[in-house]
């Protein structure tokens, strides 16, 4: 079936000359949505003396600081390093797009080390509460990315398509609708249930490996549907700069579980 690209104004409302879009609304309800389920996965998880509301508060604070700051940095060092070296100054204009999951990922990291430090948290433990959680954010920022007619996916002749007539009139895979499902919906169903198992109570930081090794693997094989990015395009005429940094997840979480394993997970 070949389907339209149904075009959707990328400005939800507009109020006293500020436009709200569907981007910043996708971030918007992807923390909060997140934020109320880390405070349950807390209280479900028994950390309530460990990390108590007010320590979840103040870590949302953190987590779109670092999110925000990571994904910028991320996208200017790995997608597009030339063009803001010659422009520094627009590396600071964030309003006019260009941000990258893996980067915002190392912000996040950063923001959760630094604060288990300030406040005096476990670490581990709470990189599983924000792994739980972060794919309500993933899918909604993917949802958003359809909405804008971003990363849009590359031309397929099957007989499943879109065609975004932005770009041209060949059928092409909706990805950002595949990553919405796969690392938004099923990596979200995996960890819902891994949360609610006994194995995740002796092995602290284990949900955490779990998202990065499901969003790299299922990112990895999307990228094959989608288009790569036209100021990079193919390493090797293969493999696209995500598929380098996903593998580099995947690999980080396989390398960091037999660490683990080694050291805080001894029976």
């Amino acid at each position: 079936m070949i389907v339209e690209f149904p075009q959707i104004d990328p400005v939800v409302i507009s109020l006293f000359g500020l436009d709200v879009r569907w981007y910043a609304l996708a971030y918007l309800v992807g923390f909060l949505a997140g934020w109320r389920y880390v405070i349950h996965l807390s209280k479900m998880w028994k950390l309530d003396d460990v990390f108590t509301k007010e320590h979840i508060d103040d870590f949302l604070v953190w987590a779109v600081v670092g999110a925000v700051l990571g994904g910028r940095i991320g996208y200017v060092l790995f997608y597009n390093l030339p063009y803001y070296a010659d422009n520094p100054a627009a590396a600071l204009q964030i309003w006019q797009g260009g941000m990258s999951f893996h980067g915002g990922m190392l912000g996040m990291i950063a923001s959760m080390a630094a604060f288990a430090k300030f406040k005096k948290v476990p670490f581990l433990r709470l990189t599983d509460l924000i792994a739980c959680a972060a794919p309500i954010g993933l899918f909604f920022g993917r949802i958003a990315n359809f909405v804008n007619g971003e990363l849009i996916g590359r031309p397929t002749n099957g007989e499943w398509g879109m065609v975004f007539s932005f770009a041209g009139d060949m059928p092409r895979h909706p990805s950002q609708l595949y990553e919405a499902a796969l690392e938004g919906g099923v990596l979200f169903a995996i960890l819902y249930f891994y949360a609610r198992s006994s194995a995740l109570k002796s092995r602290p930081g284990s949900a955490a490996l779990i998202f990065l090794a499901g969003y790299g693997f299922f990112r990895f094989f999307i990228e094959y549907a989608r288009e790569p990015d036209v100021q990079i395009g193919l390493f090797f005429n293969m493999f696209s700069m995500g598929q380098f940094l996903c593998a580099a997840m995947v690999a980080a979480a396989i390398i960091t579980s037999f660490i683990l394993r080694a050291n805080q997970w001894r029976a």
